[in-house]
């Protein structure tokens, strides 16, 4: 079952952010990576909301382990971030 993640990073920055993505190897309007639907940030007050959909929380968790986590941490993104997970009942992208 698909799976939406909130998180929220207190203190972060849109530049972290960005550096982030960019040692992912992610690009802004690119694809996802493997298992990821969809994906969209925004700034809030006193930080960063990042929203995700996920085919699996699975997949998710072992994304967030490998790279979200030691990355957000390597560029000094204040953590770990708040979560919620929903259960998605349906999602549409772009094909």
């Amino acid at each position: 079952m698909a799976v939406a993640i909130v998180m929220d990073f207190p203190g972060g920055t849109l530049q972290q952010y960005d550096e982030v993505i960019e040692k992912m190897g992610l690009a802004a309007g690119g694809p996802t990576p493997p298992s990821a639907l969809f994906h969209w940030v925004t700034e809030v007050d006193g930080g960063l909301r990042v929203t995700d959909v996920w085919e699996t929380r699975d997949a998710f968790d072992a994304f967030a382990a490998e790279q979200i986590g030691p990355i957000t941490a390597e560029v000094g993104v204040p953590g770990p971030p708040e979560m919620t997970y929903y259960d998605v009942h349906n999602y549409m992208a772009a094909s």
